[in-house]
């Protein structure tokens, strides 16, 4: 066998050095088609785990046509804040929810705006659904900056919360919007004689069929609150949040369920740091962009003596206080927890969180993954503290 010459040892040894240069500088080629990182769920997830519907009697979609008026629909509705930019995206949740669900039920759609509808926008989701249609502006006084707030403070504020990177912390129209879901959407005239709602946001997916009345399951088992992802809050935004709900506590301890949630509320052991920040508050929440509740308890008095309280003391202008974490809290103190209910067989996704279930009815999802974003993301997962505490009824 003839031996390599010099020179070809030579060209050979340096393509190694070359190669070995490349990887270490650059690491591996990524074959197109198949990503470096795929998001992959965690076999832990409680949604591996077989998804039926909930237990009980439920209504089926039998006499639920859009014309008939002694359908057993109740008095309920599907509730958007949506902007007529926003329409496209609008189209998009209506369509999802519609296949899944609502063409099966014909429950109204109720759209907000704090400006008048334009006839297109009208036109087009009217074209989506057989149900009733309710095009809504929100009264001026509802939207509007509160008189007590201090304009010169708010802007001071402002920018403070864009330095520190809090997301729209800046934005007047993002802080009237979080302040409206808190404490205002269900005071409109419209939804005087409505009890149930299910809100639903542009550009938001459901994957799973679901077959049975979801607001007939509210109220015959005695549900007020209805969720599918529960997050943590940034805490930067909601530093002075639990130091007067604490206050509000100290002087209404009758307003507090003796079945609370209040473990879940204050946890300080999963993520410490964020109780720490928030000053005694896990910053646990469920996300809000997906509700299906009772109004009668955002009516009761203990919400509607909370909401004032916080409202006066400004933080829905001076820090970013959401309708997320205002609503949680409120729920985790003064209801049963044991009313409140996690809708694991519906699933959903605002982006970037899932909730998909293992079930035959569901598709167009990954079961069990949390999110398809960045890795640490998966660390904004508060359903395992939520499970913890309650359960996953």
């Amino acid at each position: 066998m003839a031996r390599a010459k010099p020179l070809q040892l030579l060209v050979a040894f340096s393509l190694v050095v070359c190669f070995y240069v490349f990887f270490r500088s650059f690491g591996a080629v990524t074959v197109p088609g198949k990503p470096e990182n795929q998001h992959k769920a965690d076999p832990k997830d409680a949604n591996f785990e077989l998804t039926g519907e909930p237990e009980g009697v439920l209504w089926r979609a039998d006499d639920y046509a859009a014309d008939n008026p002694n359908s057993p629909r109740i008095n309920a509705t599907l509730l958007a804040l949506v902007r007529n930019s926003e329409l496209t995206g609008m189209i998009q949740s209506m369509r999802d929810l519609e296949r899944t669900w609502n063409h099966k039920f014909n429950y109204p759609w109720t759209f907000f705006n704090d400006e008048p509808f334009s006839e297109e926008f009208k036109r087009l989701t009217r074209a989506e659904t057989k149900a009733k249609c309710n095009y809504e502006v929100i009264p001026k006084q509802h939207w509007a900056v509160p008189s007590w707030i201090n304009n010169d403070l708010f802007a001071e504020s402002a920018q403070m919360l864009k330095e520190q990177e809090i997301q729209y912390g800046n934005l007047v129209s993002y802080h009237q919007m979080c302040r409206w879901n808190s404490g205002m959407f269900y005071k409109h005239p419209a939804l005087a004689n409505t009890r149930y709602y299910w809100r639903v946001e542009p550009k938001v997916h459901f994957f799973c069929d679901v077959d049975y009345d979801v607001f007939r399951y509210m109220e015959d088992h005695n549900k007020t609150y209805g969720f599918t992802i529960n997050l943590y809050d940034d805490p930067k935004s909601i530093t002075s949040l639990w130091p007067e709900t604490e206050k509000f506590i100290s002087a209404h301890p009758e307003y507090l369920n003796p079945n609370n949630a209040m473990d879940w509320v204050t946890d300080d052991t999963r993520r410490p740091a964020h109780n720490k920040k928030a000053n005694g508050y896990s910053t646990c929440h469920f996300w809000s962009n997906f509700e299906i509740a009772d109004m009668d308890v955002w009516r009761g008095q203990a919400y509607e003596d909370y909401f004032n309280h916080l409202d006066r003391a400004g933080g829905f202008f001076y820090e970013r206080w959401g309708d997320a974490p205002v609503h949680s809290i409120a729920l985790g103190l003064f209801e049963d927890k044991s009313r409140i209910h996690w809708f694991r067989d519906i699933g959903y996704q605002h982006i970037p969180y899932f909730n998909c279930p293992n079930s035959p009815k569901c598709k167009g999802c990954q079961t069990g993954l949390f999110t398809d974003g960045d890795k640490f993301l998966f660390e904004e997962d508060c359903r395992p503290n939520w499970f913890k505490y309650v359960g996953k009824g």
